[in-house]
């Protein structure tokens, strides 16, 4: 079946608003491949809807804080037997 030149993207705009809704892609996938659509363009679609989400995302600069802090356990030191029982 031949299709537009602008098929591959009119799935990539449905794909990319049903991820906004909170779909996943696995089902978006075998959903669209059930109702006719090649596996191919389904494929190159999520690839272009993935894309443009990287684009969107923002770019973190800044670094996070480390802070250490040390913690010094205490060691008693412990009584022998004969100071224990002498005193």
């Amino acid at each position: 079946m031949i299709r537009g030149a602008d098929y591959v993207n009119k799935l990539k705009e449905y794909i990319t608003l049903d991820l906004k809704k909170g779909y996943t892609q696995e089902s978006l996938k075998q959903a669209l491949i059930n109702q006719g659509h090649s596996k191919f363009s389904v494929d190159r679609a999520i690839t272009l809807a993935e894309y443009e989400f990287a684009e969107e995302a923002p770019i973190l600069k800044t670094k996070p804080v480390i802070t250490r802090e040390i913690i010094e356990t205490k060691i008693e030191e412990k009584k022998s037997f004969w100071k224990r029982l002498f005193g």
